[in-house]
């Protein structure tokens, strides 16, 4: 080929691979709406769509508060105004998931947000109504109420605040009072305005006249707002103790302002008691099993001080937090954060632990979500010696004495991060201890430990059968330095464990030769059962062959593996 024609080539292929280019979905800087960033600017937004809803209305109803500050309104419009439309481009680069996946295609996020509802609102909202102001004067800001539009930005930001807060019930009653002061603020101007379009002062309904000498700070912007304010409040909250109206007009402003504050009022006591009743929840739960355990008691006529160790238990866990059930308040969370929360909270409590220090993460993992809290009351035996051995312990909170079989001789004190009872779960060959706890250990005060069951451990272990080895040898080490281990092999029992694993291969090899039995037993039936009615036949024939004067014979050899009738002999 000649050199322009691999030049031809080589921009043909160029040409190719920018069609390529064209044809895939461009992607831009996309922000998730579950993020930090997207609630930051949920957070912007809410700022001037509060501003709008506040402001409009009260310049459209008190001049004299347009007329004064008419410079700043009109900075804070505008700006306004440039927060709205950057929120539109925010939309078209807020992401959304689909199979799981945020899109980050311009055209698809674009096309998304054109086709919604929403869309249309915020078009709406941005149009340029402040032209009219050439037409109309500056005296008419109610032409940007389009600017109202925007209240589901607000309402997200509410949500999503909700949502994040640590005291949603808190939140939720200042967001209650919001609204009720929102709409008391609406109502007081519109008084204001439906007392000016009547007449100030034409009847003791309507607003006050501006001019009487009598009462002069009636004139005054503050007390103009305030008045109204006041009005408003206490018609809507039902008061009443206002000038009853006087015109046709007044009654039926009257009457809406009051089916308005019945509902409000309605809505305030529906959403206060169901908070209430929210933020007590637990506490009503609690309090319950409380009640349930007293009746036991009185019923069983448990002795009075055993009842106030009982109740002062309950009333150590609800004054420091640990009432709640933790598998039951995980419960509806998936597997992986469980474990989360679980290595965040137990993980370094595990690690404390001589024998599990080195162990795979896996089985770490295994293992916290098997650590189950449990509280001792002052003077609770948490073991005594010669007790079996299911459980071991680590303590998270307070001190618990190892103690005398006479209760009162104190040889050790173990505290926060200690933790004992890990060789008896092991079943450890050769242990003289076997299984057996070896002291009496007492809770000192209120103690707070974590327990880890033989079962769950044992369970864990299955699926990593090198760390168990591990764990057994780290076990036989302490043992071999404390002298608690039978080094002879012919003083070493055989472990329950082994004897049982013994006894279910005996079982299991039992159940195999039974069945096995059973075929051959069927087997042999068959064939004796088959062999004897070949033997009928054979008699049968000869029988025939003996008496051949007969014509017809009147038995029908045995064509089925079955007995002959006496009948038929």
């Amino acid at each position: 080929k000649t050199e322009k024609e691999k030049e031809k080539e080589k921009e043909k292929q160029k040409e190719k691979e920018k069609e390529k280019d064209k044809d895939k979905p461009k992607e831009v800087f996309v922000i998730n709406p579950a993020g930090n960033l997207y609630y930051n600017w949920l957070f912007i937004i809410t700022l001037p769509v509060m501003y709008n809803w506040t402001m409009i209305i009260a310049r459209a109803c008190f001049e004299e508060l347009q007329h004064t500050y008419l410079i700043y309104w009109m900075i804070l419009d505008y700006t306004s105004d440039v927060i709205y439309l950057a929120d539109m481009l925010v939309r078209t680069r807020t992401g959304y998931l689909e199979q799981g996946l945020v899109v980050k295609d311009e055209k698809l996020l674009r096309d998304r947000y054109v086709s919604t509802f929403q869309f249309r609102l915020d078009v709406l909202s941005m149009l340029p109504t402040d032209v009219f102001y050439f037409v109309l004067g500056l005296d008419y800001p109610e032409i940007r109420l389009n600017k109202l539009l925007r209240i589901g930005r607000m309402m997200e930001f509410f949500t999503k605040t909700e949502t994040k807060t640590n005291y949603p019930n808190i939140f939720r009653i200042g967001n209650l009072i919001m609204y009720i002061l929102i709409i008391i603020h609406w109502n007081a101007c519109f008084y204001f305005s439906f007392s000016k379009s009547i007449g100030f002062g034409a009847d003791d309904w309507v607003y006050p006249a501006l001019d009487d000498p009598d009462e002069p700070d009636f004139g005054l912007p503050m007390r103009k707002y305030a008045f109204s304010l006041y009005w408003s409040t206490l018609t809507l909250t039902t008061i009443g103790e206002t000038p009853p109206p006087a015109l046709d007009s007044e009654f039926l402003f009257h009457v809406v302002d009051f089916l308005v504050g019945v509902l409000i009022f309605a809505t305030i006591v529906g959403n206060i008691a169901t908070m209430i009743s929210n933020m007590n929840a637990a506490q009503a739960q609690f309090q319950a099993r409380i009640d349930n355990i007293k009746q036991y008691m009185q019923v069983r006529k448990v002795s009075k001080e055993l009842e106030e160790r009982v109740i002062k238990w309950f009333d150590y866990l609800w004054n420091n937090g640990k009432a709640q059930d933790e598998r039951e308040v995980l419960r509806y969370l998936p597997d992986k954060l469980k474990a989360e929360i679980a290595i965040q909270v137990h993980m370094e409590t595990l690690k404390k632990v001589r024998i599990f220090a080195d162990c795979e993460a896996g089985l770490l993992i295994e293992l916290v979500l098997k650590l189950r809290p449990q509280v001792f009351s002052p003077g609770d035996y948490i073991c005594k010696k010669g007790d079996i051995g299911r459980e071991m312990y680590i303590i998270k909170d307070g001190k618990l004495a190892v103690v005398a079989d006479d209760g009162v001789t104190q040889f050790v004190v173990l505290g926060s991060g200690s933790y004992f009872g890990e060789i008896s779960i092991l079943n450890i060959k050769g242990s003289k201890a076997g299984n057996r706890r070896t002291a009496n250990i007492r809770s000192v005060g209120y103690s707070d430990l974590f327990c880890l069951s033989k079962d769950d451990l044992m369970e864990s272990l299955t699926e990593y059968p090198d760390a168990k080895g591990m764990l057994e040898d780290k076990g036989r080490q302490i043992l071999m330095k404390d002298g608690l281990i039978e080094l002879d092999p012919a003083k070493i029992l055989p472990e329950a464990q082994e004897l049982e694993e013994k006894v279910n291969k005996l079982y299991n090899t039992m159940e195999l030769m039974q069945s096995k039995l059973k075929k051959i037993l069927g087997n042999y039936k068959n064939a004796d059962k088959a062999l004897r009615c070949r033997i009928t036949d054979l008699d049968d024939f000869s029988w025939l062959n003996m008496h051949s004067h007969i014509e017809k014979p009147f038995y029908k050899p045995c064509s089925k593996h079955c007995w002959p009738h006496e009948d038929s002999k």
